[in-house]
């Protein structure tokens, strides 16, 4: 005999999600568990929220994390970023202190497991957000970023990064709102394995929009020496 499958108010799921262990998404009815973020997953969302937080110190927009939820009402989704920004005040969703409706930008961290998803339908619904201007995929395991940016009739533009040298321009964060005349690289450990290799995200401002590059393991020292220069403390190296 075949289960029916049970379907929850958003309320019954905001109530159990308050009490529960692990964090799920709700989608439309359903609740779906979140599975378990990787090392690299964890390192790369830290890395990239941190350079956010840091860069965008003195503007109107802000970082955020995964832990802060967001409702999607056109969908009737709750969903988890895994790294998004908010231009001036967070909007929160009605009587709610732990749920956002507006963000600007969203980067999301894709596995093997989750790539299908977060590049259709999650994508479909981060689209029905009238605040949402950019949205970024970064691949755990390999050099590939997925930049898409919203232009004109709500179409969007795709652009495609698979080069260590290539530069990811992020074009809702320009240089006139960061005020400093210089580039800063903040991050030497993206642990990014592939093979033996470790992989560095660089981020910075060099030109009109604040870029992200991945660099090869042999600029390391290049990098400790310019975030002396710009008087931030890196953690070790290793």
């Amino acid at each position: 005999m075949q289960t029916q499958q049970r379907y929850y108010t958003p309320e019954e799921y905001l109530a159990q999600e308050e009490v529960a262990e692990f964090r799920s998404e709700y989608r439309n009815g359903e609740i779906v568990s979140m599975t378990g973020a990787s090392i690299n997953h964890n390192q790369i969302a830290g890395n990239v929220y941190a350079f956010l937080k840091v860069m965008l110190r003195k503007t109107e927009i802000k970082s955020y994390i995964g832990d802060l939820r967001l409702w999607i009402p056109q969908y009737r989704q709750y969903t988890y970023p895994d790294v998004f920004l908010i231009r001036g005040q967070p909007v929160f969703q009605e009587r709610r202190t732990d749920t956002v409706i507006n963000p600007c930008l969203i980067v999301e961290f894709f596995s093997k497991s989750t790539k299908g998803y977060d590049r259709t339908d999650k994508f479909c619904y981060y689209r029905s957000i009238p605040e949402l201007q950019e949205y970024v995929l970064i691949n755990q395991y390999e050099t590939v970023i997925e930049h898409y940016t919203k232009a004109e009739a709500n179409s969007w533009l795709f652009r495609a990064y698979e080069s260590s040298t290539d530069g990811c321009d992020l074009d809702m964060i320009h240089y006139r709102e960061i005020g400093k005349p210089y580039w800063l690289s903040l991050f030497q450990n993206w642990v990014q394995r592939v093979g033996v290799k470790t992989k560095v995200l660089k981020l910075s401002t060099t030109a009109a929009p604040v870029s992200f590059h991945l660099i090869p393991e042999q600029h390391k020292r290049c990098l400790m020496t310019v975030l002396q220069a710009a008087s931030v403390t890196p953690d070790p190296i290793g």
